[in-house]
């Protein structure tokens, strides 16, 4: 069981939320988790129960479905579950992704018709953006949707696909005209669509729970009234969607890092040298505050980058911040998990040697960290274009805390 994190909350709603995210995570996922991994078997029922719990809408609109929770409680639940299993903690994140473009780019007759169904849980989405060659360069992608008629015609493979050949709908980015910026749109295709297939899951280092494929779309019709927003501007959805997406990721590598400080800290307590708990060794105990100390410094920064968007701020180089932060922090906390196990940390028979193995793909996915630095330092130099001050309403002493 993970120990419990001390969390400031803006509602007793959202202190009521986290309570049943963590009986949830405690009584249905920290049990199977490591045999799922080992076993690479993907958890679909696990999904349907978070949607029939309410939580994989939570932060879009309740008269879709969804919760209206804002941001900085809708990553502290991602937190909660990734803290327990961090494959279940992408999924949910990619979920929640795969939802944006219609929840902020769809007519209201879209939303209405296709919304309460992908937020509900019985339907798991799947994001459609990475290429084979067009992973960091979104805008190098040859996928292409051709206009016949009242349809077009999706032809192209997408990499990297969290989901793939388990999700019910695809949020794909195709191009549509030649135009390097200004000529890819975004299309809601479902599952089933003829031409629709995924190759056999990639066979990777860590997150093995998390089914990732190569997506291919052999001329598959895909209706106009699929398209979401107007026809060429799936990248500025695309992009927007990552700035969301960047903090989902944020928030599984804190609840991570979290767990693995967990499993670290409560060996050093009852593994005994010299007389003593290793804990008490001035080597380990500094080792265990500097683990604390950066999960609760990626924490931190996370949910200021939730608060922006929640306040309805810019916060695109805020969660660039945090994705890097956050990830570089679960790399290295996940690390010194295994040193403070010592030869148990390098076995299977502990959980810790997984931790680190996930964590290093945090690194890598929702845009590299070396893009994040290019995001962080291209934002630096631009002229600025908002008052250096903000006044935000805050919660008032009285509000309960959890």
């Amino acid at each position: 069981m993970t120990a419990y994190v001390s969390r400031l909350l803006p509602s007793q709603e959202a202190a009521e939320l986290l309570d049943l995210t963590r009986e949830i995570a405690d009584g249905t996922l920290a049990p199977r988790a490591s045999a799922d991994e080992r076993a690479e078997r993907f958890p679909r029922d696990v999904f349907r129960t978070l949607g029939r719990a309410g939580l994989l809408g939570l932060p879009y609109s309740e008269q879709y479905g969804g919760s209206a929770q804002p941001y900085e409680v809708y990553l502290q639940v991602v937190e909660e579950i990734s803290a327990r299993w961090a494959s279940v903690g992408v999924g949910l994140s990619v979920h929640t992704l795969s939802c944006f473009a219609l929840a902020e780019y769809g007519t209201e007759e879209q939303r209405e018709k296709w919304l309460p169904d992908m937020l509900g849980g019985e339907l798991l989405g799947a994001y459609c953006l990475s290429e084979s060659h067009a992973g960091s360069d979104p805008a190098a992608m040859r996928t292409r949707a051709r206009r016949d008629g009242d349809a077009y015609v999706l032809r192209g493979e997408k990499a990297w696909t969290t989901h793939g050949g388990h999700a019910d709908f695809y949020q794909v980015m195709a191009r549509t005209s030649d135009d390097r910026t200004r000529g890819i749109s975004c299309l809601l295709v479902p599952a089933e669509s003829n031409g629709l297939s995924a190759d056999p899951p990639e066979r990777k280092m860590g997150l093995t729970g998390s089914a990732t494929a190569t997506v291919r779309f052999d001329d598959v019709r895909v209706p106009e009234d699929r398209r979401l927003g107007e026809e060429g501007q799936g990248l500025p959805i695309a992009l927007a969607g990552l700035d969301a997406g960047r903090l989902g990721i944020a928030a599984v590598a804190v609840g991570l890092a979290q767990g693995a400080l967990d499993d670290a800290l409560a060996y050093a307590k009852q593994r005994e040298t010299f007389g003593q708990p290793i804990a008490a060794h001035q080597g380990v105990a500094f080792l265990l505050a500097d683990m604390e100390a950066a999960v609760d410094s990626a924490r931190a920064t996370m949910l200021a980058a939730a608060r922006r968007k929640d306040a309805g701020l810019s916060y695109g180089r805020q969660a660039s911040i945090a994705k890097l932060v956050a990830t570089e922090a679960a790399m290295r906390v996940t690390t010194d998990a295994v040193q403070v196990l010592g030869g148990a940390g390098y076995t299977r028979d502990f959980p810790v040697e997984r931790y680190m193995r996930e964590a290093k793909v945090m690194q890598i996915f929702e845009g590299t960290n070396q893009i994040q630095r290019l995001v962080i330092s291209r934002d630096l130099v631009r002229p600025r274009t908002e008052p250096s001050h903000h006044v935000l309403r805050t919660a008032q002493p009285e509000e309960p805390q959890a």
